[in-house]
């Protein structure tokens, strides 16, 4: 029998999950059994991609962002009780799933509590420093402590510069033995004719994915060209709506995305790491707005707009004419770099 490899997203916006499928077809290809584990919109986005795989729903995290992004540590210091309970049921979720599913090896991109003594866990994550503000030192050293629970850390991302991850997962030191993929993508680039003036991606935790589609639709409603909308909303069947000049989806599954964004001269969406790693391998041109008070995403989107490759700007200060910037900067470019999985799976 195959051996089976428990491949456990984090449910936070997409971007854990959809960096996740390269690793599944991965799997399967070198003839390992991929079962995977996760929830909400993560979890039915990849049985959306992988509709014969076995799931496995565990305890959720239920992240939420506070409407003002200067409260976002705040928030994140009030949930934490919470957030601490859910990880220890995850875990002893983990130590049934391991039992009863007869797993061979664990694949955990940024789930806590999803390892095991039984068997090798493996920990993905682009964030071996946390940038929190004055606080980076802690939520670092706190985050490299759980970390180091796993036996190895894979980080989607090159070793040396240039890299798209820059500080965040480039440590001083860092003592877990780490193995450094390379920039993870779903996507292929493709040479397609620009049919799309500009597409609009949107996701994570609410309310502010509701306050940038608000926002976005407003802002773009005068535009002339043409725009894809989407809203990054996983329901059970797919929607389409005609609005003026846009065309809005609730979401799109990966061949249908690949096609749109090759499709599109401009991206505008959040500055997620796993998003930048689709348009870079894509060699897209794109602008990007940070959530309010999440430092990580605010550090990407000011990195790529100080080495002019993606403008940026704050929520709240958006508006169309910012879009007049884009033809000064020189859009993303993908890394010319092939993952040896057959490598990394031996662990296993």
């Amino acid at each position: 029998m195959n051996k089976r490899i428990l491949v456990a997203p984090l449910n936070w916006g997409l971007g854990h999950a959809t960096r996740s499928i390269p690793i599944i077809n991965a799997l399967i290809s070198q003839n390992y059994q991929p079962i995977i584990a996760s929830d909400g919109v993560a979890l039915k986005l990849l049985q959306k991609e992988f509709p014969g795989i076995s799931t496995i729903e565990l305890p959720a995290y239920n992240v939420t962002y506070p409407t003002k992004g200067k409260h976002f540590k705040i928030k994140l210091l009030k949930d934490a009780p919470k957030l601490i309970k859910v990880i220890n049921a995850e875990r002893e979720a983990t130590k049934q799933i391991v039992k009863l599913q007869n797993i061979s090896g664990i694949i955990s991109d940024n789930r806590l509590g999803v390892y095991s003594k039984k068997v090798p866990s493996v920990f993905i994550t682009h964030q071996l420093n946390v940038l929190s503000g004055n606080t980076t030192w802690f939520s670092t050293k706190l985050h490299q402590k759980i970390i180091k629970k796993f036996n190895v850390c894979w980080v989607p991302d090159v070793k040396d510069e240039p890299s798209l991850s820059g500080k965040l997962g480039h440590p001083d030191r860092f003592e877990l033995p780490t193995e450094y993929l390379g920039p993870l993508s779903r996507f292929e680039k493709k040479e397609s004719k620009k049919i799309n003036d500009i597409l609009v991606l949107i996701s994570g935790p609410e309310p502010q994915r509701t306050l940038l589609e608000e926002k976005l639709l407003t802002a773009l409603n005068p535009y002339q060209g043409k725009v894809i909308f989407i809203k990054g909303i996983m329901e059970q069947e797919q929607t389409r709506t005609i609005l003026g000049n846009m065309t809005i989806y609730n979401f799109m599954t990966s061949d249908l995305l690949e096609k749109t964004i090759n499709e599109s001269a401009l991206v505008i969406s959040r500055s997620g790491y796993t998003t930048i790693m689709d348009l870079a391998k894509l060699n897209k041109k794109a602008f990007f707005i940070p959530t309010p008070g999440q430092f990580e995403q605010e550090y990407l989107a000011k990195r790529l707009t100080d080495k002019k490759l993606v403008p940026s700007c704050k929520q709240d200060d958006f508006t169309i004419d910012k879009l007049n910037e884009i033809d000064a900067f020189k859009g993303l470019k993908a890394f010319d770099f092939e993952v040896d999985y057959e490598k990394l799976f031996r662990l296993f």
